[in-house]
């Protein structure tokens, strides 16, 4: 249960470095910064189970899971990512 519990934990905490990371890279005035840390998280999560699927297929190396972390996080903080509005944009026709 260890060899399970420590590497999916590991990964989870990377990926919320790594979306605190991101979170220092865009521009101020961005609403919601505990979300970055949060997504960084769950996409951790996610690229554990991902790893963990290939490295009982395939036999994946272990240097392997932190790109997964990596890409799994700019994915889902960049193209795939939540847009943010600033307050100031709203739409007053309606």
């Amino acid at each position: 249960m260890q060899e399970i519990l420590l590497p999916l934990a590991m990964a989870a905490t990377f990926g919320a470095f790594t979306g605190s990371l991101f979170r220092l890279t865009r521009r101020p005035g961005y609403e919601r910064p505990f979300m970055f840390p949060v997504v960084g998280l769950i996409a951790g999560f996610t690229a554990y189970l991902i790893y963990h699927v290939l490295a009982s297929v395939t036999g994946a190396p272990p240097w392997l899971l932190p790109i997964l972390v990596v890409l799994q996080v700019w994915l889902w903080l960049g193209p795939w990512g939540p847009k943010f509005r600033k307050a100031g944009n709203e739409d007053e026709s309606r």
